[in-house]
């Protein structure tokens, strides 16, 4: 394999858009407060990571794997993850900004959103069952063909999914989530009636 191999490494305010990440593979490892705006993380092998209070906006990802890695309070604009390598795909987001970032066509089950801005992502045909989306603003994110089975949508908001478009069996919303899931046929919900 290209690179080095990285266990137990802890980096802090690393400026990866001055010297890029050497590839390689990280397995627990920490990044926290480190900048990767428009690096190319591609084929970068992430395992049991952290990265806390970084900014990954516009990073590449082609081929890069997270496999159990946790992203926390990271400014995270526009990634593809649909270019990401499939095999063991697992990570968690809280308190990210996410917008206008792809999950397009992966398999990302149990998958845990938490107090994140996921403004126009992209969920077109992804796999998201039994995922968490807690405290999330959805504001024109896309679900179409998008497997949302055994989601737990109840504390999110600004969310519009089509039931008619999308496999949405066991999965939760709020009372006052409902508008989103009608917002297509254009009525008008009373909650004070």
């Amino acid at each position: 394999m290209e690179g080095g191999f990285f266990e137990g490494t802890t980096i802090q305010k690393a400026d990866f858009t001055v010297t890029p990440l050497e590839k390689g593979e990280y397995e627990e490892c920490s990044f926290i407060s480190c900048d990767f705006s428009a690096s190319d993380l591609s084929g970068i092998i992430f395992t049991d990571c952290r990265f806390t209070y970084c900014n990954l906006s516009l990073a590449g990802v082609t081929m890069a794997a997270f496999r159990d890695v946790r992203f926390i309070e990271c400014k995270m604009l526009g990634i593809d993850f649909s270019t990401c390598n499939k095999t063991g795909l697992s990570f968690s987001f809280e308190k990210c900004m996410l917008s206008n970032s792809s999950f397009r066509n992966i398999i990302i089950k149990k998958t845990s959103f938490v107090n994140s801005l996921l403004a126009e992502a992209d969920f077109t045909e992804c796999n998201l069952s039994g995922s968490l989306f807690e405290s999330c603003d959805l504001t024109r994110a896309v679900f179409e063909n998008t497997v949302i089975e055994k989601c737990d949508f109840r504390t999110s908001f600004n969310y519009s999914i089509d039931p008619e478009i999308n496999r949405i069996k066991r999965a939760k919303f709020s009372l006052h989530g409902v508008p989103g899931l009608l917002q297509k046929y254009n009525i008008e919900i009373d909650f004070d009636s």
